[in-house]
């Protein structure tokens, strides 16, 4: 038993970074941001970019599924917009009062002596937004989001129709040899984007426990080298 202490005193000494994700982890499910931000997306893709209501269920459902974020597949295929109008039409609507202070878990995080950052796929004015909202504001050393990864977009201009990847055609009529095309951002779960993100804030997977609610995002920590925990806030 006085080994087994001792040992886990040692671990917890190598630990120098906790990374957390942000929606969906450090708030409940139940908050119904995730909700209106799916609808919120469905809006965008019909008002702005001209897709058909009856397609963008399973279009939406395919481009999470494939790249992570629909909006990181929308791009893949051949959609072209704006990145700052896309999240202040998806993000800005959402009702951020739904969340409310968490002095419990603010306590929690200040106990904690070990750096903590947020690592979410959301803009830096939603992240700013959510953590204000929830009272942890000045609860984490650093924020790694949307911007931290991709550059600004230059054109808000729009693809033709002719130029946009079937990708519902592509699953349901498999050819060989025919490969998705790849997204021209990063976020997660791609492993590059996670590696990328350590590097930009300085921190040693080995050394750094990863918090997330996304089970692939959780399988891409554990590929490299980070300690995860999956998040079940609901």
């Amino acid at each position: 038993m006085e080994y087994e202490d001792r040992h886990r005193r040692a671990q917890r000494r190598k630990l120098d970074c906790l990374l957390f994700d942000l929606d969906d982890t450090l708030y409940p499910l139940s908050s119904g941001i995730a909700t209106e931000c799916l609808r919120n997306i469905g809006d965008y893709m019909a008002e702005k970019l001209g897709i058909e209501q009856t397609k963008i269920p399973d279009l939406s459902n395919l481009l999470y599924k494939s790249y992570g974020t629909t909006m990181a597949g929308l791009l893949a295929i051949g959609y072209r917009f704006d990145y700052d109008d896309y999240h202040s039409f998806v993000h800005g609507r959402l009702p951020y009062e739904n969340l409310k202070p968490d002095p419990v878990l603010r306590h929690l995080l200040q106990s904690l002596p070990i750096r903590k950052v947020i690592f979410t796929n959301g803009d830096k004015v939603h992240a700013a937004k959510v953590l204000e909202r929830l009272g942890l504001e000045d609860c984490f050393q650093g924020i790694i989001c949307f911007e931290t990864l991709n550059p600004p977009s230059s054109s808000s201009e729009q693809e033709s129709a002719a130029d946009i990847f079937d990708i519902v055609d592509h699953f349901s009529h498999p050819r060989t040899g025919v490969e998705l095309p790849e997204t021209p951002i990063l976020c997660k779960p791609s492993a590059n984007a996670m590696e990328r993100a350590l590097r930009i804030a300085h921190i040693d997977p080995q050394r750094t426990i990863f918090f997330d609610d996304s089970v692939r995002n959780i399988q891409s920590g554990k590929r490299i080298g980070l300690h995860t925990v999956l998040a079940l806030h609901r």
